[in-house]
């Protein structure tokens, strides 16, 4: 892993372009050598570290003392880590917190609801308040289908 940080932190040409590296030793070792490989990656180029699998909210806290760098906390619900609010997160030192399955979960759910509804109905009409407009989809992605064309000035 030190060789790829090495590698991405020379082939790098944007500085705006951020290395995160992920450490997944707390979950097949033990959390010092998380923070040992932190450091390593760190030293290796790497401008912030994304500690996998920490397993308590003292290890979240007690890791960010250790790293004194940009940290990245995963808050998935069926991992191995507590789920923290962003005002824990950010009171240890985090600065940025990915949520990569929550939105999914949600509308998975929700879709099952609902193709347990249509079987059952045939219909989505008593669905019908519960879905976005097309409107609201295209104030979302701040789409004017009159413009001809999904680039703007």
């Amino acid at each position: 892993m030190v060789g790829k940080i090495k590698a991405a932190a020379a082939a790098r040409h944007d500085p705006d372009f951020m290395i995160i590296a992920r450490t997944d030793a707390r979950a097949v070792e033990d959390f010092d050598r998380a923070v040992e490989r932190a450091g390593e990656y760190l030293a290796a180029g790497a401008d912030a570290i994304f500690p996998e699998a920490l397993q308590t909210a003292e290890e979240f806290r007690d890791f960010a003392k250790e790293i004194d760098r940009p940290l990245l906390a995963n808050m998935t619900e069926c991992g191995k880590s507590p789920l923290l609010s962003f005002q824990q997160l950010e009171d240890f030192g985090y600065r940025m917190v990915i949520f990569p399955q929550s939105a999914f979960r949600i509308s998975m759910r929700a879709s099952e609801k609902f193709f347990e509804a249509l079987k059952k109905t045939g219909t989505q009409s008593d669905w019908l308040d519960k879905m976005q407009t097309r409107q609201e989809l295209y104030d979302l992605l701040d789409y004017d289908p009159n413009a001809g064309s999904w680039g703007r000035d």
